[in-house]
């Protein structure tokens, strides 16, 4: 028993150990780029840095907007590289800045441009409070350098250091003198309401040689700077060492006129590797310290629960099994009368109670049956879409420094998967003795895709309304539906065609033409309290993940512990299919042989703790403001909540049926 123990410990640390180290490595994103000083550029080595500017997103606010929105300094030769799939409906909008390095040449306090507004100007008015509403909000700037973010990195708690991959437009400082956010950083930020624009940064790259490896230039493995709040007297001969902040005041009353200057120095780094270029932000991304000695644990309880369950279940489904077979069928089929049940031996009694009872009912076709199996084809198409996203992230080829990657994988694969949806949705449909099949087809491909298209579809109008960065162009648009409509409903149909083609599922038993009466069942064993006690496992296996999954999605932060994720995924799937199949089992030994939807909307049901749990997010870690943003927060979570649904509701349903499919298989029945 002691070398089991021990061998659980070393395979359960095994594991952890795999994930861990597979969450931080990661196939570069792109082909690295060499750069030369200009009398040494060429073809393979250039000697422009380009630097590039993203969409300014809030954690206050769910409406990111472009870089142009905030009328900052332009690139008169402006240009925008291409974007895949993912990036366009994650929102990104990057674009070409008037930021000119030169490889390796420091440049000190250089002016970029000046910005004056004048007034009782409405134009300049409108733009300044836009700028405001960027401070306000906590709006921050996300800039690339070689594929790169552009960090801001800073001391917090316990002398660690936090590299963030964004830095502020500025910040504010209330009517009652409190600063706000960003404000904290300098002393000089102190004079009520009053905005400070941060319109200098201190651009620092470093570089790795290539001398000392045999080959020309050099690669950046970094990119940090710090953002100055300075004010200019003269756009034409900056002083980047001045002490006195830029102000704007709340109240639009004189001209205002900001100088944007930047300065860039050049290092040497030849300790970091281009290929582990990520690693000082990741490492310092915050809540990423994971303590890898609880979560083991926590595995280690999971596991051996499962082991527990699947022990229990076997021995009791043995006994239960062995006694039925013994017992001649034609006493069985015979009832007592009441002074018999009186007289009968407790074990005796047990053989006409209990799940081999209902063996005549339990394989009747459900009601909503076509609903149900449109649900399960969907689910399919999900499940087996997250599984190969997952692998191929944790495998490293879909990493932050592949930007939309991960979205753009999703997606296409989705699409790809229409087959097993019309297969499974078209098998299980006949198996229920249905004879629409073009109802059920046209229900497996657009029903669930519908729902989520409409849905996101409102979103883009509030996004469009509100004229943020995130909203999907109409071609955009045309090429999703085109994707629906040209692939995915073409290879539902060829996986429904196949699933009708086959036979129906083979049940082990015959089902009787009069269906048994349902003896009263206790509080637990009713159906609502079942459900909503078969989805509290599943949630509590994931929520400590899922606090990461939102705080990417919300707080922008990069996600990249998908080893770990894809660990949780296992978990998740183990738990959900243990949770359903033993509630299966004690509603069977009740006498209830409605598990069809039961089965699926126990697991499924943890998705309502997915929504409890966003609501409890917003309210309690997020800042955010605005009808507009709690609006698009909670239709994009009803997005997630019934993706989610349909992928743990598959989970539960299959696992039930293969349990219910080999336990009745095995009873003799004539």
């Amino acid at each position: 028993m002691k070398r089991r123990i021990h061998c659980g410990f070393v395979l359960v640390y095994s594991l952890v150990s795999y994930f861990y180290s597979c969450s931080a490595f990661y196939l570069p994103g792109l082909a690295p780029v060499s750069f030369c000083a200009k009398d040494k550029g060429g073809e393979d080595c250039q000697t422009v840095i380009q630097l590039f500017v993203n969409r300014l997103d809030s954690v206050e606010s769910v409406l990111p907007y472009e870089y142009d929105m905030f009328d900052f300094c332009k690139d008169e030769m402006e240009t925008r590289p291409s974007e895949n799939l993912g990036q366009v409906l994650f929102g990104e909008r990057i674009e070409s800045s008037p930021y000119k390095v030169n490889f390796p040449e420091d440049v000190k306090c250089k002016s970029l441009c000046t910005k004056s507004y004048k007034k009782g100007n409405k134009e300049d008015a409108t733009k300044l409070d836009f700028l405001k509403m960027g401070m306000q909000l906590n709006y921050q700037h996300h800039w690339i350098i070689d594929n790169m973010p552009v960090t801001w990195c800073y001391d917090v708690e316990d002398d660690q250091k936090y590299c963030n991959p964004g830095f502020p437009v500025g910040c504010l400082v209330n009517q009652d003198g409190k600063p706000k956010d960003a404000c904290v950083i300098n002393a000089e930020f102190h004079k009520k309401n009053t905005f400070y624009v941060f319109n200098h940064v201190d651009i620092k790259i470093s570089y790795h040689s290539g001398e000392a490896e045999g080959w020309r230039g050099a690669r950046l493995v970094a990119a940090t700077l710090e953002p100055k709040s300075i004010n200019q007297a003269d756009g034409k001969n900056p002083n980047c060492e001045g002490a006195i902040p830029m102000e704007v005041p709340g109240a639009f009353d004189s001209d205002v006129s900001i100088v944007y200057t930047y300065s860039v120095t050049f290092e040497e780094n030849n300790a970091i590797k281009w290929a582990s270029r990520w690693d000082y932000i990741l490492v310092s991304m915050p809540h990423t310290n994971i303590q890898w000695f609880s979560i083991m644990n926590s595995l280690v309880i999971v596991l051996f629960l499962s082991g527990m369950v699947a022990m229990i279940m076997l021995r009791t489904l043995h006994k239960d099994i062995a006694r039925y077979n013994q017992v001649d069928q034609a006493d069985f089929i015979k009832l007592p009368t009441t002074k018999e049940k009186s007289s009968v031996p407790y074990e005796d009694a047990q053989e006409e109670s209990g799940w081999k009872q209902v063996h005549g009912d339990v394989f009747r076709p459900p009601r909503k049956g076509m609903l149900l199996s449109v649900f399960l084809g969907q689910g399919t198409q999900i499940f087996i879409m997250t599984f190969i996203t997952l692998f191929l992230a944790c495998l490293g080829f879909l990493s932050p420094a592949n930007r939309g990657a991960l979205m753009t994988c999703s997606v296409v694969l989705w699409v790809l998967l229409g087959t097993p949806a019309g297969y499974v949705s078209a098998r299980l449909y006949k198996t229920f003795g249905g004879e629409k099949w073009k109802t059920n087809v046209l229900l497996t491909a657009l029903l669930c895709p519908g729902i989520v298209f409409a849905d996101f579809f409102l979103m883009n109008l509030i996004l469009w309304v509100e004229g943020s960065s995130a909203a999907i162009p109409f071609g955009t648009l045309v090429a999703i539906l085109a994707l629906w409509f040209g692939i995915s409903v073409p290879l539902t149909f060829l996986g429904a065609y196949f699933g009708f083609k086959k036979a129906a599922i083979e049940q082990p038993v015959r089902t009787n033409q009069i269906p048994r009466q349902i003896p009263e069942q206790s509080f637990f064993t009713k159906p609502v309290p079942g459900i909503v006690m078969g989805g509290i496992l599943p949630f509590g296996c994931i929520f400590i993940q899922l606090f990461f999954i939102l705080n990417s999605i919300w707080s922008h932060q990069m996600y990249y512990m998908f080893g770990f994720l894809f660990l949780v995924f296992i978990i998740l799937l183990i738990t959900c299919s243990e949770a359903t199949v033993l509630l299966c089992y004690f509603h069977l030994c009740a006498e209830d042989y409605h598990w069809w939807w039961r089965s699926f909307l126990t697991s499924g049901f943890t998705a309502v703790y997915l929504f409890i749990y966003s609501v409890h997010y917003f309210f309690s870690k997020l800042q955010i403001v605005g009808a507009a943003s709690t609006f698009l927060y909670f239709g994009y979570t009803l997005i997630m909540v019934l993706i989610f649904f349909l992928f743990t509701g598959t989970i539960g349903f299959f696992a039930c049926f293969w349990f219910v499919n080999k336990i009745y298989s095995v009873v003799k029945v004539d």
